[in-house]
């Protein structure tokens, strides 16, 4: 199984930790990090805009990538929220074993 790693900001540490709990409680994520105070600057609507995020860094399956999209597309609060997939080159065999056994495969 292909593992990805996702990006998504969120605009609180609550709301991040809040929709990862139901990622990983879901098994749609193995895993996630979130790294507070990032500062984004981001064209919004025609202005250049700045805010503090969360980034949080998930950890699953190419195959249930759909799925959790649609999972962080209807718990978060933005209209556009940033969720952009990367795949996984290498890794320690061990993790990416840990990550295939962690989601689930319903």
């Amino acid at each position: 199984m292909q593992v990805i790693v996702v990006y998504c900001t969120f605009p609180s540490e609550e709301k991040a930790r809040q929709i990862a709990t139901v990622l990983v409680e879901s098994q749609l994520a193995a895993c996630v990090n979130l790294l507070p105070s990032v500062q984004s600057v981001y064209s919004w609507q025609g202005k250049v805009e700045h805010a503090q995020e969360v980034l949080a860094i998930i950890k699953t399956s190419a195959p249930g990538y759909a799925a959790l999209q649609a999972k962080i597309q209807e718990l978060h609060p933005y209209e556009v929220p940033e969720i952009i997939a990367l795949p996984v080159q290498q890794g320690s065999p061990a993790y990416l074993q840990w990550v295939h056994d962690s989601i689930s495969t319903k």
